[in-house]
């Protein structure tokens, strides 16, 4: 019987299909076979001819229950979960079975950003302020003392989704209500002000083996009001930039990451302080890979894959110039009558990949989480500066055309 891994994957949006299939072609690479636990309720036509079960991926029981069966049939070398939400409950599957890999108490120091921070902390990385939000006149006292803004957010939330930035008093008697109900799932921090970055990393046996910085080119609380881009930083990188990938490399060898792929964000305040934002213990989210893969020719989550098979694998990357990405959204709601085509972004000047999500018939609602967007693209450029112009150029080229939902046309 062949050697196998297990994959938790979550085809909605299409927003793992490109993860989903490096991890697959990695495996058979190597002469390992890919089993997958996709959700109980959604089709997953590309993990077709692979051995599928199902499960409520949300109901962390259920998964171990289907995981305990999976691995009484055939045993498990590695597992493999692709979503934010799902990184959890993988560890304590591997905890049940004696796979190798993040156990929980890792797992929950990348989930859980009170431990994350409280970890960070014990580690000399500095953290912004925070607070519980016990009752609403905690939070108004630790405005008072750090200064408005401050940012409610739950404690192990993803992509700013129930994250609230509280700009005064009176935007706190708004959000109170929102959060009252559930304030123990949240954490009150102080906003930070300065520029946002994220490093994407592979380690091997606790060594950072691929690393690459980039720049956010907006606050990603901000997902509302501009489309999220991020920008490589590659070339000519100043002090405070390998400050932060040397804060990076402490960060995940301290919250004890062995061999694995980890998204980390930081903060540069104006004064050059290096501020730790949060880690996942999983790729970076939206078009983070593909932009990584168009730029240094690797896909993260195969090239994790490899890793965890292939003790003496090395990434193979290319340098090339900085590339960017950016989400593609509208300010317009309702059903989609015509919007542009990912075929049509690709033939555009400087870019290199692009995925559109929506189309015709497809209904459009305001964002309520920084992942709420149309698709995205990948462009290259010759800096940060020269890129995020290169931004606007596509985006403007970018149409969507909608009508009310409750409307057809008729023709």
């Amino acid at each position: 019987m062949n050697r196998a891994v297990l994959v938790v994957y979550r085809p909605a949006a299409g927003r793992y299909l490109a993860q989903f299939r490096a991890v697959v072609a990695a495996a058979a690479d190597l002469g390992v076979d890919t089993l997958v636990l996709l959700p109980a309720d959604q089709p997953a036509p590309e993990a077709a001819g692979l051995p599928c079960h199902r499960a409520d991926l949300d109901d962390p029981e259920a998964v171990r229950a289907a995981v305990a069966g999976i691995v009484a049939a055939r045993p498990v070398e590695r597992i493999f979960p692709l979503f934010e939400g799902d990184v959890l409950t993988a560890a304590r599957c591997r905890r049940d079975h004696g796979i190798p890999g993040l156990d929980p108490e890792q797992a929950l120091t990348f989930r859980d950003k009170n431990v994350m921070h409280r970890r960070a902390t014990e580690l000399g990385v500095p953290v912004a302020r925070s607070c519980r939000p016990d009752t609403v006149g905690a939070v108004a006292e630790f405005a008072a003392e750090v200064g408005w803004p401050v940012v409610v957010k739950p404690y192990a939330g993803w992509a700013c989704g129930d994250t609230h930035r509280v700009d005064s008093a009176d935007d706190l008697a708004r959000v109170w209500p929102l959060v009252a109900d559930a304030r123990h799932d949240y954490r009150v921090e102080e906003y930070v002000r300065g520029a946002e970055f994220h490093v994407d990393s592979l380690l091997r046996d606790g060594e950072v083996v691929f690393e690459q910085l980039s720049r956010y080119t907006y606050s990603v609380l901000e997902f509302r009001d501009e489309p999220g881009g991020t920008v490589s930083r590659k070339h000519d990188l100043a002090p405070a930039e390998r400050r932060i990938l040397a804060a990076n490399a402490e960060i995940l060898r301290g919250f004890g990451m062995r061999t694995g792929v980890a998204h980390v964000e930081f903060f540069l305040r104006d004064d050059d302080e290096v501020v730790f934002g949060e880690a996942a213990a999983r790729a970076g989210g939206g078009s983070i890979v593909p932009a990584i893969e168009a730029g240094r020719g690797i896909n993260l989550a195969g090239e994790w894959c490899r890793l965890e098979l292939d003790p003496t694998h090395v990434p193979a990357t290319v340098l090339g110039p900085e590339t960017g990405t950016e989400y593609l959204c509208s300010d317009r709601y309702g059903r989609i009558t015509a919007i542009t085509t990912a075929e049509e972004l690709r033939a555009l000047d400087s870019v290199l990949d692009a995925d559109v999500w929506k189309s015709v018939g497809d209904v459009l609602a305001p964002p309520t989480a920084s992942n709420d967007v149309l698709g995205w693209y990948v462009c290259e450029g010759r800096d940060f500066d020269d890129v995020r112009a290169r931004f606007k150029t596509i985006r403007d080229a970018f149409e969507v055309r909608t009508e009310p939902a409750g409307e057809s046309s008729c023709g």
